[in-house]
């Protein structure tokens, strides 16, 4: 069910007065940083010029037919990641990634209802008319298999059976990570997990090693729960793997989900940006999304929306892409 898209044969963008969707969307961090983002039609004509590489990136979706629960609007999820996809679209990213906890559940969980909201999810999120891509998150795996989300999902040109796999997009090796596996190396399966317990397995540690020693590309990665601490939201391992990117020479940043609020900081020259959790909050003002702009000096610029932050991480490395 791979989708198959060329950098120069997407589909369309939907028919809208982007214009005037923009200055609604827009948050006013990102506004001031308007002049730095390509525009539209400036960046269809420079995209075969290795200039930057620009994708979007949405986390913590949640989407489930339930009523809210605390500050979890459950039902909300679908129009706010809409609102994303139709941004995406317009402003013709390479590619769309979502970073985990796309789906979620009802109490007490029921599979078939836990897959209909998979279903509904993605259906929404391949809108994008462009290459997709998903990171696991732990509630990915309530109620569900890691199989059953794979074979249900299009991460473009991959094997459905790969829950962490790598891929280029014009002179950017992106790479993403797995971290649900259990303290024994088991795998999260049907809510049998412990949430806390996120671990990256032995197997993908070695895997990770050696894609990056064959990388000729600067590098980011992507991961559900987060690499830059300790704690309950963090990767019980992340000092391994930590090491491993940082041995590397070639990692510009690291992209997280997990922890809703959103976090950063700068380990050992590698950038750790934890995107908010777009299903926190009431109304489309409470959405977050946001777009990373790689450019060749390893620079990034980080356009966020709605709740999301903006922010300019300083290129560390002496790659060019």
């Amino acid at each position: 069910m791979n989708k198959t898209v060329s950098r120069n044969g997407c589909r369309p963008a939907a028919k809208h007065d982007w214009v005037i969707s923009r200055r609604v969307f827009l948050k006013s961090s990102a506004a001031s940083l308007a002049c730095l983002p390509l525009s539209c039609a400036n960046w269809g004509a420079s995209r075969g010029r290795h200039d930057a590489v620009r994708f979007g990136i949405v986390t913590d979706c949640h989407y489930a037919n339930a009523d809210a629960a605390g500050t979890r609007f459950y039902r909300e999820s679908l129009v706010k990641l809409a609102e994303c996809v139709e941004l995406m679209n317009a402003e013709k990213v390479d590619f769309l990634i979502e970073l985990g906890d796309f789906k979620d559940q009802d109490r007490p969980p029921v599979e078939q209802r836990t897959l209909s909201y998979l279903h509904a999810a993605e259906k929404v999120f391949q809108d994008f008319n462009g290459p997709t891509y998903h990171v696991l998150g732990n509630h990915d795996l309530d109620s569900i298999s890691k199989a059953q989300f794979l074979g249900r999902v299009d991460n473009t040109n991959i094997d459905s059976g790969k829950s962490y796999y790598s891929f280029d997009v014009n002179g950017l090796h992106c790479v993403v990570l797995d971290a649900n596996y259990k303290a024994d190396g088991d795998n999260y399966d049907h809510g049998n997990f412990d949430w806390t317990d996120a671990n990256i397995s032995p197997r993908e540690l070695r895997w990770l090693k050696k894609d990056l020693a064959a990388a000729h590309n600067p590098v980011v990665a992507f991961t559900h729960q987060l690499l830059d601490g300790t704690g309950s939201v963090y990767v019980k391992n992340a000092p391994d793997v930590r090491q491993i990117l940082e041995a590397s020479g070639k990692v510009l940043a690291v992209f997280q989900g997990h922890h809703h609020t959103g976090s950063y900081s700068n380990t050992a020259g590698i950038h750790y940006y934890t995107l908010k959790a777009l299903v926190e909050g009431a109304g489309p003002e409470n959405n977050s999304y946001a777009i990373a702009e790689v450019r060749p000096d390893g620079n990034i610029t980080i356009t966020g929306y709605r709740r999301a932050v903006s922010k300019q991480l300083a290129g560390s490395l002496e790659f060019r892409i």
